[in-house]
C-alpha cells in the first residue's frame, strides 16, 4: 500500500560538495537545516544577523551584505533601558549601545565575507505579513515586544515581494558567478494571523518565488513547504504547538534534500562523516576500560581517513574529542 505522495524536486545543475561553502537566510526554518548542515561540518553560516521572516526583512538584510552596510548610533532605540534595531533579532540588543551596534556590524561583516566565497544561497520565506512601525513608516524585522499600536500590519502583494528580492539578489548573482539561489517557504504555520491568513500568505510567497525562479536559471526552488504539508500532512508530524514542524518532519525535509541538492561521493562522505562526529559525542561509563580505549583508537584511524579526504575541513573538535 502506497502511504505518501510523490513530489517532484528540481536538481542543481552542479550538486553540492565539501568543497562548497552555504549561506542560509531566513526564518527558524533555516536555522534547522543550517544546524544539520553545520553538525555534518560543511562550511556554513546561517542566519548571520538573526531570523527573518518576511520577503523584505531578508530582501533589506542580504543588500546590507553586498553593500557591507554599517549601522550608526542613530539605527538603534531604546526601549526599557534595552538598545534594539528594528532590523535585528533581540539578541543583537543590549543595554549598552555600541556594544549592540558592534555586535550588529560585526555580524554584518561576517555575512559579507561568507557570502563572496559561497556556492550557495538558502532563502527560506515565512510569511508574507509585514510589519511598518509607524512613526517611521519603515518595514520592521523585529517589534522588539514594542506596543501593537505603534505598528501597521500589510499582507504584501505578490509584485511587492518580487520587487523587493529581485534587485537584492541580482547585484549577488552577478558579483558571484558561482552562486546557485535556493528558494524554499517554511511549513511553520503562523497561526497568530489564522489559519485562513495563514495560507492567503504562503500562496502569494510560493507564487512571488516561482515568478523569480521562472526567470533566472541560477534560481531554484526547493519545496519544503509542500513536503510537509502535502507530502507528510500528518499532526504527528508537528510539535505539541501543532504549527512547528517536530524533528522527524525536519529530518525528512533535511535527507530529501541532501538526496538531490548533494553529489554521490559527498552522501557517502557524510554517512562518514556522522558516525564520527557520533562517536566523538560518545560519553563512555568507563573510559579507562580495555573496549574503550579499542574503540578510540578505531575512531582515530577514521578520523585520519577522513581527514585525507577532506583535508579542507576544521578537524580541530573532533581530534580534542578523541583525545580525551
Amino acid at each position: 500500500m502506497k502511504w505518501m505522495l510523490d513530489i517532484s524536486i528540481p536538481e542543481p545543475e552542479r550538486k553540492l560538495t565539501y568543497d562548497d561553502t552555504l549561506l542560509l537566510i531566513g526564518s527558524c526554518f533555516t536555522a534547522n537545516v543550517g544546524k544539520a548542515l553545520e553538525g555534518l561540518k560543511f562550511r556554513t553560516l546561517y542566519n548571520p544577523t538573526g531570523i527573518l521572516f518576511d520577503p523584505l526583512s531578508v530582501a533589506r538584510h542580504l543588500q546590507d551584505y553586498t553593500q557591507k552596510k554599517v549601522y550608526q548610533p542613530h539605527d538603534l532605540f531604546e526601549l526599557n533601558s534595552i538598545w534594539n534595531s528594528w532590523q535585528h533579532h533581540s539578541s543583537f540588543s543590549s543595554t549598552d549601545r555600541m556594544k549592540s551596534l558592534e555586535l550588529i556590524n560585526s555580524s554584518i561583516e561576517k555575512a559579507h565575507q561568507h557570502l563572496q566565497e559561497s556556492n550557495m544561497l538558502l532563502i527560506t520565506l515565512g510569511t508574507a505579513f509585514s510589519y511598518r512601525h509607524q512613526p517611521d513608516n519603515i518595514p520592521v524585522a523585529n517589534c522588539h515586544k514594542a506596543p501593537a499600536a505603534a505598528f501597521i500590519k500589510h499582507l504584501l502583494k505578490v509584485e511587492e515581494i518580487v520587487n523587493a528580492l529581485k534587485p537584492a539578489i541580482q547585484p549577488l548573482l552577478e558579483s558571484n558567478k558561482n552562486l546557485q539561489v535556493v528558494f524554499t517557504i517554511s511549513p511553520v504555520r503562523h497561526i497568530r494571523d489564522g489559519v485562513i491568513e495563514n495560507n492567503r500568505s504562503k500562496a502569494r510567497l510560493i507564487e512571488a518565488v516561482h515568478q523569480l525562479v521562472e526567470e533566472n536559471e541560477r534560481l531554484l526552488y526547493f519545496p519544503s513547504y509542500e513536503i510537509v504539508i502535502d507530502v507528510l500532512r500528518d499532526y504527528r508530524f508537528y510539535d505539541a504547538d501543532l504549527v512547528h514542524p517536530n524533528y522527524a518532519a525536519t529530518q525528512h525535509v533535511f535527507d530529501l534534500f541532501c538526496k538531490h541538492y548533494m553529489d554521490k561521493g559527498t552522501l557517502n562522505l557524510m554517512e562518514d562523516v556522522y558516525k564520527l562526529v557520533l562517536a566523538k559525542n560518545h560519553k563512555p561509563q568507563h573510559p579507562d576500560s580495555t573496549a574503550h580505549q579499542q574503540f578510540r583508537k578505531v575512531q582515530k584511524q577514521k578520523l585520519e581517513d577522513l581527514k585525507s579526504k577532506l583535508p579542507q575541513l576544521n578537524w580541530e573538535e573532533e581530534e580534542e574529542g578523541l583525545s580525551t
